[in-house]
C-alpha cells in the first residue's frame, strides 16, 4: 500500500479519530420524525440527500463523502423507511415533500443543493416548485415514465435493471424493503406511480441536472428527454454502465457531475444531447479490501441495520461512520485529467444519438 494515500479502512475499528464521520439526528415531522445523517461541518451550502422508495439513505454512504463542496452533506431517512416510524393517515409525495421542507427550516439550510433519486426525485421536484429561492437540483434516475405508470409495467422495468446493479447495491435493496415492511411499501408505491413530476417541472427555477444510468430501464432515455423539456433550464449526463442505482455503483461520476452543476461548469448542448460520461475510479466495495479490512466492512453494515431495526441512533451512528469510512475514496489521491475530462464532455458523438434505451 502506498503510504502517501492510506486506506480509510485502515482506521475502521477508530472511528472517533477518523477523518469521515457520519452525525445521526432527528427531526420531529407531523407525528414522526426524518433521520438525518450528516457528514462535515463546514461550510454554509449543504447538499441534502432523498433517496428512494423504502431505501435507506445508506444508498447515497458512497456520494455523500465526495460531496463537501461547499458544506455538510445531510442525507434524510424519510417516514416509513429505514427503520423510521411511519406517518400517520394517508401519504403522498406532497406530504414527504412536507416533511422535507420542515427539515431545511429546522436545520436553518440556506439554498441546499437538492439531490434525489428515484421517488426522491419526484420529492425534490415537489420541494424546488414551491421555493423559487432554491437554485440547484440534481435529479438521479428520475421516475415515473408517463408512458407507463402502472404497477406491472414498472415492475418488469425495475427488475430488467436489477440485472445489471452490482451485489452491494442489491443487498442494500433487499434489507431496506424488509425494514420497510410490505404494507408501508404498497402504500406509498402507487403515490409514486401515479405522480405526475412533468407537472410540477414548470414551476422548478432551479438549474437541473438529470443523471441516469446506461442499462437503467425504469428510467428510458426517451423519458428523461421528455421531463429535460418542460424544465425551465435542464441538462442531461447518462452514465456508462449504470443502472437505477447509479449514484452507488457509479458514486465517483455522479458526485462529479453534481458538483460541476452547481459550479456552472457542465456543457449544455440542449435536452436532446443526452451526453454520456464515464466512471473508470469507483470500485466495488470489498474489491478493493484486503479480507480483515473487508470482514470489518461487513461488520460495519450488520451493526447499522441493527441500529435502524432498533431505533438506536447511537448504534447506528457508530455503524454508518465506520461503514463510511471505508467506502470513501481516498480524497488525497490524484484525479486522472481523462476521467475528469469525461465529466463534460462526451465519450464520442454517436453515443448523442436518439434512440431510446
Amino acid at each position: 500500500m502506498n503510504e502517501e494515500h492510506p486506506r480509510h479502512a485502515d482506521a475502521l475499528e477508530h472511528t472517533e479519530s477518523a477523518d469521515v464521520v457520519v452525525k445521526v439526528d432527528r427531526v420531529p415531522v407531523d407525528g414522526t420524525n426524518v433521520r438525518v445523517s450528516s457528514i462535515g461541518d463546514v461550510g454554509k451550502r449543504p447538499f441534502l440527500l432523498v433517496a428512494g422508495l423504502g431505501i435507506a439513505s445508506t444508498y447515497y454512504e458512497r456520494l455523500a463523502p465526495n460531496l463537501e463542496e461547499f458544506g455538510p452533506v445531510r442525507a434524510l431517512d424519510l417516514p416509513g423507511f429505514a427503520g423510521v416510524p411511519k406517518f400517520r393517515g394517508t401519504v403522498s409525495i406532497e406530504r414527504y415533500a412536507d416533511a422535507v421542507e420542515r427539515v431545511i427550516e429546522e436545520l436553518g439550510l440556506d439554498n441546499p443543493v437538492l439531490v434525489g433519486h428515484s421517488m426522491g426525485t419526484q420529492v425534490v421536484t415537489e420541494v424546488a416548485a414551491r421555493h423559487p429561492e432554491i437554485t440547484d437540483l440534481v435529479l438521479i434516475s428520475p421516475v415515473v415514465d408517463s408512458k407507463a405508470r402502472t404497477v406491472s409495467e414498472s415492475a418488469v422495468r425495475f427488475l430488467r435493471s436489477a440485472l445489471h446493479e452490482p451485489s452491494a447495491v442489491r443487498f442494500h435493496a433487499v434489507t431496506a424493503y424488509a425494514l420497510c415492511g410490505w404494507h408501508w411499501f404498497r402504500k406509498v408505491l402507487p403515490k409514486m406511480i401515479a405522480f405526475p413530476i412533468e407537472e410540477r417541472a414548470p414551476h422548478v427555477q432551479a438549474r437541473v441536472l438529470i443523471v441516469r444510468g446506461e442499462h437503467d430501464a425504469m428510467v428510458p432515455r426517451d423519458w428523461v428527454r421528455r421531463l429535460a423539456r418542460v424544465f425551465p433550464h435542464a441538462v442531461l449526463r447518462e452514465v456508462v454502465g449504470g443502472a437505477h442505482s447509479v449514484m452507488h455503483a457509479q458514486a465517483d461520476v455522479v458526485a462529479r457531475l453534481a458538483v460541476a452543476h452547481v459550479k456552472g461548469e457542465l456543457t449544455d448542448r440542449g435536452v436532446s444531447s443526452l451526453q454520456r460520461v464515464r466512471d473508470d475510479s469507483t470500485k466495488t466495495d470489498l474489491a478493493r479490501l484486503g479480507p480483515g479490512d473487508a470482514w470489518l466492512v461487513v461488520r460495519a453494515r450488520f451493526k447499522e441495520l441493527f441500529g435502524m431495526a432498533k431505533g438506536d441512533d447511537e448504534v447506528l451512528e457508530a455503524g454508518k461512520s465506520a461503514h463510511a469510512l471505508a467506502m470513501a475514496d481516498d480524497a488525497d489521491a490524484p484525479v486522472d485529467p481523462d476521467v475528469r475530462h469525461d465529466i463534460v464532455e462526451a465519450v464520442a458523438p454517436e453515443l448523442n444519438r436518439r434512440d431510446d434505451h
